[in-house]
């Protein structure tokens, strides 16, 4: 993974012109890109560290840094989140196109004629329909102007009514933690998701014990109980399916 992250800096890098970052085109160059010594300077590390990074040597680029290097390099969305694919790493500005896109995932959720909603990978809700809502009152019916999302697992862990809506909640609730471990993998260390990990683990005993176990299992679909205050018994089969140009967001269908 080493090597084809370097050949694709290093091919961006030659592509690269000097005057579209603000440096003289002067002087003999072997390459009509970027000099290996002047996008270090823009980025702010070594030459040698970056002629390491393009050999394909075992160091480490921080997030700080892709991004910097993504912005010198005049990269797209693709070739940025390639870029951070290949390092494996989190780009900061992952969320930064969520406002825009909210608008087309409510006409996705709004299509499906059954529960349907979508999960960021800290796992708020970013979409849902008016199945959905009808479900789920005491997790999606906030407003619009409230401060944060409403977020699966605080629903799970902190609300009440979660506990007489969903059946089966403790077994619920130990295969939800343990797929949110699955599902989050290194980005664990990300600040909001490290800072609600430790929310919940804080408010929540159940929580805290069943973060504390490790368990960890996949996202899986199957049959979802509810009991409904209004509806009475309630049996879905969940759906599960990653979006194509958002891999952190989610969309879960609970259909008849």
């Amino acid at each position: 993974m080493q090597s084809k992250l370097g050949d694709f800096i290093r091919a961006h890098r030659e592509r690269t012109t000097p005057a579209s970052v603000g440096l003289p085109a002067g002087g003999r160059r072997r390459t009509p890109g970027l000099r290996r010594e002047e996008l270090a300077q823009l980025c702010e590390v070594s030459p040698t560290w970056l002629t390491w990074l393009e050999q394909g040597r075992e160091v480490a680029a921080s997030s700080k840094l892709l991004a910097r290097m993504a912005e010198v390099l005049h990269l797209n969305a693709a070739e940025r989140s390639y870029l951070f694919s290949l390092a494996e790493r989190l780009d900061p500005q992952h969320d930064a196109d969520a406002g825009e896109a909210d608008q087309s995932l409510d006409a996705v959720v709004a299509a499906i004629d059954a529960p349907a909603y979508i999960l960021n990978r800290q796992w708020d809700a970013v979409a849902w329909n008016g199945h959905a809502l009808a479900l789920f009152g005491g997790w999606l019916d906030v407003e619009e102007t409230a401060p944060a999302r409403p977020n699966l697992l605080r629903f799970m862990f902190r609300s009440a009514a979660a506990r007489g809506l969903i059946v089966d909640w403790d077994d619920r609730a130990r295969r939800l933690a343990a797929e949110f471990r699955a599902d989050i993998g290194k980005h664990a260390s990300d600040p909001a998701l490290a800072a609600m990990i430790a929310e919940l683990s804080q408010d929540s005993p159940e929580f805290r014990l069943l973060w504390a176990s490790q368990d960890v299992v996949s996202r899986e679909g199957g049959l979802r109980r509810f009991h409904h205050p209004l509806a009475g018994e309630m049996s879905f089969n969940q759906v599960t399916l990653h979006m194509a140009k958002r891999h952190d967001f989610k969309l879960v269908m609970l259909l008849p």
